[in-house]
Order: C-alpha cells, then structure tokens, then sequence
C-alpha cells in the first residue's frame, strides 16, 4: 500500500486531498513507513498533520503517501458516483494507473468495485 500512494501521489495521479500535510525534516525521528503506519493507526492528531507537522527523516516521502492516501479516499466517491451514473467505466481509471505501471492493491480495488455496487443501488 504505501509504494502504491508513493507511486501513484509521484505520478500525478492521486496528489489532491483538499488539505494541506504537513512534515518536517527531523533526522532523530522514524522513517516514512513507521510515521505512515502510525497515520493509518489514527496516533497523530489531526492538528499535527495538518498544521504544525509529522516529523520524520523522509518529510517528502511521508508527505507523498499521506496526500496519496486522502486523495484516494477523495477520488474513490467521486469515480465510483461517475461509473454508477454511466458517465465513464472503471475500466477507464484502472487504465490511467495501467498507463503508469501503478498496480492497484486487490483491497483497493474490492473497496473500489463496492463502492460503485453501493452508489447503483442507492440510486
């Protein structure tokens, strides 16, 4: 998961999530993975990772991954109300991370494919 939010945050892909990450450069600190497992557990308050920073040897990385990550949750609801309204089709988006040789983790793509499920049938 986090080489697939790195790779696809690097390939312009998922790098919108509506808020500004903050990270901060601090060599006695964690890696990026350590810091983005911790982010994933909810250990870093809201205000840290958005205003004053999440510090870490790799702020540039760690940033890229959690951006990633948010825009994936941000794109999720918007792709999967296109495709159940027929304005496009999933295989289109998994095209575009195709294209940039970025491979969807099969949880993903199940959360994905559930997601257009729930939006045909609330309709």
């Amino acid at each position: 998961m986090f080489l697939f939010f790195l790779k696809s945050y690097r390939s312009g892909i998922l790098d919108f999530c509506g808020s500004n990450v903050v990270t901060k450069l601090n060599l006695n600190k964690e890696d990026s993975r350590i810091c983005f497992v911790k982010f994933n557990n909810g250990e870093y308050p809201k205000e840290e990772f958005l205003n004053t920073g999440i510090e870490t040897k790799h702020p540039n990385i760690l940033k890229g991954v959690i951006v990633g990550k948010k825009s994936w949750g941000l794109w999720l609801n918007e792709w999967s109300k296109g495709i159940s309204e027929g304005l496009f089709r999933l295989k289109d988006i998994i095209e575009e991370f195709d294209n940039q040789e970025i491979i969807i983790p099969e949880k993903l793509l199940d959360d994905f494919k559930n997601k257009i499920w729930d939006n045909k049938y609330k309709k």
